[in-house]
């Protein structure tokens, strides 16, 4: 996987659900999102990786969940009433995301919109579609496709395997 930035951050307008992680805000490209729902009981599976907190049963499908707190590598905190799930589609199979909070829907043109800056070879970037700049804050913008590497996309599906059986 490289850790090269994604540099489409120029032709990225449009709109983006955004949520909040902490003290950070963070958006996805709405096209992206299937769905909002509140928290329900998550089953934990066996074997996954930390990120991967288990999964639901939603309206009778089987959806894994990824704690993105756990991902970027935040510190753990309760759960909130403003505590939900986005479920979106990544690598085909849809997914859902546990947030702090989601915020609102934005129209962010591609002018507010930089690349994500390189802090070097150590820190990978590569999953930022870039940094808006909106109402005098920064949101960063994410490739929803790129925020889970490939063992996790894997684990996710033996993840619904594995439930489904």
């Amino acid at each position: 996987m490289s850790n090269e930035p994604n540099t489409n951050a120029g032709r990225r307008g449009g709109k983006y659900l955004t949520f909040s992680l902490g003290n950070e805000e963070y958006g996805i490209g709405i096209l992206k999102v299937h769905e909002i729902i509140g928290m329900m009981p998550i089953t934990r599976v066996p074997r996954t990786p930390p990120v991967i907190r288990g999964v639901i049963n939603l309206r009778g499908k089987v959806i894994p969940i990824v704690d993105l707190r756990r991902k970027f590598e935040l510190p753990a905190t309760d759960e909130g009433r403003a505590t939900c799930i986005i479920v979106v589609q990544v690598k085909g199979i849809q997914t859902g995301l546990v947030v702090d909070s989601v915020s609102d829907v934005l129209d962010i043109p591609s002018a507010d919109i930089e690349e994500a800056p390189s802090f070097g070879d150590d820190v990978a970037t590569h999953y930022l579609l870039g940094l808006a700049k909106t109402n005098g804050a920064v949101k960063l913008l994410l490739d929803i496709e790129r925020v889970l590497e490939a063992s996790e996309t894997a684990a996710l599906g033996a993840a619904v395997a594995e439930s489904a059986a």
